[in-house]
């Protein structure tokens, strides 16, 4: 997921979540039909953004098994370039924590 499709969930997350305040607000003042007309609306709000994000974890998910497939076959294809890879990066990170 890129950095713009990110900022836009969020801000549709937000919008949300502010329409569902701004609904139970709303049900909390008023009586009758009227209020459990508006609990359904903010009950459906909230439906909405979780079938969303429970896409977007599913999406998340399959790009992680396809990452670790792709990394899985490189090392297999090239398992001394990936131990090469893994002792230089280990020692970076040894040199970073040593540098206090």
């Amino acid at each position: 997921m890129d950095n713009t499709s990110k900022d836009k969930l969020i801000t549709d997350m937000k919008l949300v979540l502010a329409d569902v305040e701004d609904l139970l607000r709303a049900a909390t003042a008023a009586t009758g039909e009227t209020a459990a007309a508006l609990r359904e609306k903010a009950a459906g709000k909230l439906k909405l953004a979780t079938e969303k994000l429970t896409g977007l974890q599913e999406a998340a998910l399959l790009k992680g098994k396809e990452a670790a497939k792709v990394t899985d076959e490189y090392v297999h294809a090239n398992p001394w370039k990936a131990v090469g890879i893994a002792a230089a990066a280990g020692f970076l990170v040894g040199l970073l924590v040593n540098r206090k």
